[in-house]
């Protein structure tokens, strides 16, 4: 069944139901309206005939007032006097029967006693003659009542049923109605495809839950959109970045072949070696970049001394263009992936000796506000204030980095601030007059001899 229908039925079988208890107390409440007037006038006619006997002025047969039968019985349950239509021996109930209608209660009795097809209702009215009790008993058709509410059934019924019926179709135009900017919302949903290009799903009027559902949806298609369209630059990007070193290597070998006795083999495999070397940095920081889009969550069980890193990343890179300096005033700790780290810290000052006119200096420093700072600091020309965030997308290179053997890919400071971010930290760049500083900022972890503790 479609939703429609579903909704529809759900709403008929609610109504129904709803219609059928209210038709239900409705009848029983008719019911017990009719008895109960029922009961009074057998009541009055009761009171009426007991008015003569206690004036003494019985008349017999008694007067009907237009019951079925009436009678007085005296103490002993003996019949004093009847209508015309009753027995003068036996009372018209007797037993447990007569014991109810002497306690004040009414009850049904069988019509066939009497010789009627219809059941009838006895009331007793106690009165006294000339200081004898006496019962008047008076039994009336319960006909008139049964009619009533067999034509009530009968109205309820078929009025339920209408209605119901009557329900169904304004449900089921009203669903219809309402679910008819999801039709739309479909329709504009078969419309866009995976290449993109902007499209859009109608957003309907109103403000309900449906029109805040389309914008919800038009945002992430908008997220959507972006994501494929960083996909598509970073896959151009990539391939634009390979496509150099492939066709350097391509152009050292087929000079070597064509050429063998004027080149020196041994020059053209240290090219080609260069050449290597370069495309499988760029494949490595791919990779890289590859598991930081990842969603799963960086390791952080690890503690890390970042002074002790900072100084292996320095050592790494001794012998450069220019010195690297460290300073590590004593130990100071973060949480998180040691690998992942110290990719950073290296990244940090390969950009920095990269840029730098003399010196490149590493620091290591607590604030003391719950995070710790590494710092990397070169004294080349700095980074222009309107660049310091392009600089961190990829394969970003300023002008004056551009060409290949000294710009790099134009990845690394990109997977630094990833890896930064995925850590809890941040990563900036500021001015250090002259030159441009780098800053690390992670959350802090103390530790005691033994045993490591994340501070909060």
């Amino acid at each position: 069944m479609s939703l429609r229908a579903r909704l529809t039925l759900a709403a008929t079988a609610m109504a129904a139901v709803g219609l059928g208890i209210g038709g239900i107390l409705l009848i029983v409440a008719l019911d017990r309206a009719l008895l109960g007037a029922l009961d009074e006038t057998a009541r009055r006619q009761g009171e009426d005939i007991a008015t003569l006997v206690e004036s003494g002025r019985l008349p017999d047969p008694l007067p009907g007032f237009g019951a079925v039968v009436a009678q007085v019985l005296d103490d002993e349950d003996r019949v004093v006097a009847s209508t015309p239509g009753g027995d003068r021996l036996t009372p018209v109930v007797a037993g447990d029967d007569l014991a109810a209608v002497r306690a004040g209660e009414a009850i049904d009795l069988d019509g066939t006693r009497l010789g009627q097809p219809e059941p009838l209702r006895v009331v007793g009215v106690a009165a006294d003659a000339a200081g004898e009790p006496r019962l008047v008993v008076v039994a009336v058709s319960l006909e008139e009542q049964q009619r009533s509410v067999h034509f009530a059934k009968i109205g309820v019924t078929a009025g339920g049923l209408a209605v119901t019926a009557a329900l169904a179709v304004l449900s089921w135009l009203v669903i219809v109605r309402a679910l008819r900017p999801v039709d739309r919302l479909r329709g504009g949903a078969e419309e866009i495809t995976g290449a993109g290009g902007g499209h859009r799903l109608p957003v309907p009027a109103g403000g309900d839950e449906l029109s805040r559902l389309a914008v919800t949806l038009n945002d992430m298609l908008g997220r959507l959109d972006a994501a494929a369209a960083r996909q598509r630059a970073f896959v151009a990007d990539a391939a634009h970045e390979l496509r150099s070193p492939i066709a350097a290597l391509r152009t050292e070998l087929e000079v070597a072949l064509a050429h063998p006795d004027a080149v020196d083999p041994h020059d053209t495999a240290r090219e080609a070696l260069v050449e290597v070397e370069r495309m499988a940095r760029l494949v490595d920081d791919l990779l890289v970049l590859a598991h930081l889009d990842n969603p799963r969550p960086v390791r952080r069980e690890e503690l890390v001394d970042l002074g002790e890193l900072a100084l292996e990343v320095a050592d790494g890179v001794r012998g450069g263009r220019v010195p690297v300096r460290v300073d590590v005033p004593g130990e100071v700790y973060a949480r998180g992936h040691r690998d992942s780290l110290s990719r950073v810290l290296r990244n940090l000052v390969d950009n920095a000796v990269r840029h730098a006119s003399s010196q490149v200096t590493a620091s290591v420093s607590a604030p003391g506000d719950g995070t710790v700072r590494v710092a990397v600091t070169d004294d080349g020309a700095g980074v222009p204030e309107a660049d310091r965030e392009r600089i961190f997308e990829r394969f970003t290179r300023l002008d004056d980095a551009r060409d290949r053997d000294a710009g790099g890919s134009g990845l690394g400071l990109a997977i630094a601030r990833e890896i930064v971010v995925a850590h809890g930290g941040t990563l900036v760049v500021e001015d250090a007059a002259p030159g441009a500083r780098f800053v690390v900022t992670l959350p802090a972890a103390k530790t005691t001899v033994g045993a490591p503790e994340a501070v909060p």
